[in-house]
């Protein structure tokens, strides 16, 4: 049997109401009701599905904790482990800032780069070798079964940058997921990205 890596973007952090803001590692906030419902969306989802030995593990803010707790109980299967190296990204200082005011810092190419390279803008912490170090770490591993990854949108990029995928758009939506098969340590291929149950 196979691996299938399912890699899950936390809920929504923001009402539809509000203006969104760049929050990275030194944010630790809830997600909203929206995203309590995304995270439920995602828990039924992947209980409907015959994945198989279930390893589900969690990035350590709130958000992407939150997120795994309804997939957890939807499997009846605890959350194995919280992984630092899934943690979000350090946004320097555009941390906490409206998304306008980080386009006019930034500008829009430099946003894009981020979005569909993986070129981490100026300012922002990013240690990119390690965060594809980790990725191409996990992919290596021995296993078979499913192994879900609750993460934020600054970590889950760089699977797809540890693989060399040109996909074209690194980003994962709130409440969306890509899936690998990992059909050898190491041989890993692309089956979606940024699905949203």
């Amino acid at each position: 049997m196979s691996r299938r890596i399912f890699v899950i973007r936390h809920g929504n952090t923001f009402a539809s109401s509000a203006d969104a803001r760049r929050v990275g590692a030194g944010t630790d906030i809830p997600l909203v009701d929206s995203g309590m419902a995304q995270a439920q969306r995602l828990a039924s989802y992947f209980a409907a599905r015959s994945l198989g030995p279930v390893r589900l593990y969690s990035g350590p803010l709130q958000r992407a904790r939150q997120t795994a707790a309804p997939i957890a109980a939807a499997l009846d299967h605890p959350v194995d482990a919280i992984l630092p190296w899934l943690d979000e990204i350090d946004h320097g200082p555009d941390e906490g800032q409206p998304e306008a005011a980080v386009v006019a810092r930034l500008g829009e190419a430099a946003i894009a780069a981020w979005d569909r390279d993986g070129i981490v803008p100026d300012g922002w912490t990013v240690d990119a070798p390690a965060r594809i170090a980790a990725w191409r770490t996990w992919f290596a591993a021995e296993g078979e079964g499913a192994e879900l990854l609750v993460t934020s949108n600054g970590a889950a990029r760089f699977a797809l940058l540890a693989l060399g995928l040109a996909y074209g758009q690194l980003k994962l939506r709130t409440g969306a997921f890509g899936e690998l098969i990992v059909d050898a340590p190491g041989q890993v291929r692309l089956l979606r990205w940024d699905e949203r149950p």
